[in-house]
C-alpha cells in the first residue's frame, strides 16, 4: 500500500530545500548588485565630495540637487547599456576619454574659480550638473551591456544603483562641505584638481595601466 503520507512530508521537505535554495541564490545576487551599485557609486561619491568642498554653506536643497542627478544617471546609463547593448559598443571604447574631458573641464573651472577673489558659489544649474552627471556614469554603460548577456534582472539592478548612488553622493556632499565651509578657497582648488586627477584615473583604468 502507498503511505501517502510519507509522500505528502518528503514532497513539503522537497520544498522546502528548493525554496532555501532559491533564497540563497537571490540573497547572493542581491549581494553582487550591490557590490556592483557601490563600486560605480565611488567616482559619483568622490565628485559630490568636491562640490560639497565648493558649498559655504550647505544646503538640503542643493544636496538634494548633487545626489539626484548623480542617483538618476548612475541607474540610467546600466539601462541604456542593457536596452541598447548592440548599439553602443562603440562608445564604451571612447567612454574614459570622454570622463577625462568633463571631468577636466569642470576641474580647471574650479581651479579658477579658487584665484579669484570672488566669494565660492557651487554651480548647481543643469549645465554643471548634467556634465558632471554624465562623467561620472557614462562608464556603467559596459555595465549595462554585460548585465544584458549575463540576463540580469535590470530593473532590480538599476534602482539599487540608483538609490546607493543617491545615498553616496548625499553623504559626499556633507563631508566635503565640512571642509569647504573651514578652508574656503584651498578647499575649491583641491576639490578642482581631484576631479582633474580622478578623469585621469579612469582613463588609466580603461588603458589598463592600473
Amino acid at each position: 500500500m502507498i503511505n501517502y503520507s510519507n509522500i505528502y512530508k518528503q514532497s513539503k521537505n522537497d520544498c522546502f530545500f528548493f525554496l532555501c535554495i532559491y533564497l540563497i541564490g537571490e540573497i547572493m545576487n542581491l549581494i553582487e548588485i550591490i557590490i556592483i551599485a557601490v563600486s560605480l557609486a565611488m567616482d559619483a561619491f568622490a565628485v559630490s565630495i568636491c562640490k560639497g568642498l565648493s558649498m559655504q554653506k550647505i544646503e538640503f536643497k542643493n544636496a538634494l540637487i548633487v545626489s539626484s542627478y548623480f542617483g538618476i544617471f548612475q541607474a540610467l546609463m546600466p539601462l541604456f547599456g542593457y536596452i541598447f547593448c548592440y548599439y553602443i559598443d562603440g562608445i564604451t571604447r571612447i567612454d574614459h576619454f570622454v570622463s577625462l574631458i568633463l571631468l577636466s573641464i569642470i576641474g580647471l573651472s574650479m581651479i579658477h574659480e579658487s584665484f579669484s577673489n570672488k566669494e565660492i558659489d557651487a554651480q548647481f544649474d543643469f549645465k554643471t550638473m548634467f556634465i558632471l552627471a554624465i562623467a561620472t556614469s557614462i562608464d556603467a554603460l559596459a555595465v549595462g551591456i554585460t548585465f544584458a548577456f549575463l540576463s540580469v534582472n535590470i530593473f532590480k539592478s538599476v534602482i539599487l544603483i540608483g538609490i546607493i548612488t543617491f545615498i553616496l553622493s548625499f553623504i559626499g556632499v556633507l563631508i566635503g562641505n565640512k571642509f569647504g565651509n573651514k578652508y574656503g578657497n584651498i578647499a575649491e582648488l583641491m576639490g578642482g584638481i581631484i576631479l582633474i586627477l580622478m578623469g585621469i584615473k579612469i582613463l588609466f583604468e580603461h588603458l589598463g595601466i592600473f
